[in-house]
């Protein structure tokens, strides 16, 4: 009985060295094990990739009034790996991206996706309040909109400070041409001035309310 015990136990053992199951955390700097997991991870293109991703988007619900923070994101240096990967021709291999990672410095990039809404729309009244005459004196939002939200990143009670903070208005077009809905916006980080455990995310928009997106890092790679 002890030796089956004991023959079973090493099966085991062999078993987890042979094939590890891969462990859910924020690592940086990438060991080459991960890079390889993040590698085929981006490799799959099918639904196991998608649920991967899962975690690292949160989806809000609407507001009653303002613009709508509609996504946060959250991608460490293994999630952008996986989608460096996924996006890369045919013919890249592991032994490719190890090279190239060793080549990079380790980032996290957050995306912050923003939508028009009925209340905060693609037109505006006229903010400068020199008017027509008319009744009704509107002119067009601006595409730089995004300019007027407030994002701070904070860690460990940090207020953490970007070294990219950009955004790209997001359009709509048909034959009547283009109309402005939206608004991304991306900020990218060093990877380890985040501590292990988690991260806030605050949007103060121009209107509305304030939105506070949080994320619990130790369920992520």
């Amino acid at each position: 009985m002890m030796l089956t015990r004991l023959r079973f136990l090493s099966f085991v053992l062999v078993f987890a060295l042979a094939f590890p199951f891969p462990a859910d955390s924020f690592e940086t700097p990438l060991s080459d094990t991960a890079v390889r997991e993040a590698y085929f991870m981006g490799q799959r293109h099918d639904e196991s990739m998608a649920h991967f991703f899962d975690k690292y988007y949160k989806h809000l619900r609407p507001p009653k009034t303002g613009p709508y923070i509609s996504l946060v994101s959250f991608l460490t240096p293994y999630a952008l790996l996986a989608q460096l990967s996924s996006e890369r021709a045919y013919g890249y291999n592991a032994q490719q991206a190890e090279l190239d990672h060793r080549k990079m410095v380790e980032t996290v990039k957050i995306v912050v996706e923003i939508q028009l809404t009925d209340t905060y729309g693609a037109v505006m009244p006229n903010p400068t309040g020199q008017t027509s005459g008319t009744p009704w004196d509107y002119v067009y939002r601006p595409s730089g909109f995004w300019r007027d939200f407030q994002i701070q990143v904070i860690s460990d009670k940090k207020v953490l400070s970007p070294f990219i903070y950009t955004g790209e208005p997001d359009y709509i077009c048909g034959d009547g041409g283009c109309s402005l809905v939206g608004a991304t916006v991306q900020l990218e980080f060093l990877a380890d001035d985040f501590a292990p455990d988690s991260a806030t995310i605050q949007i103060d928009p121009p209107e509305g309310d304030q939105v506070i997106v949080d994320f619990d890092l130790t369920s992520f790679r």
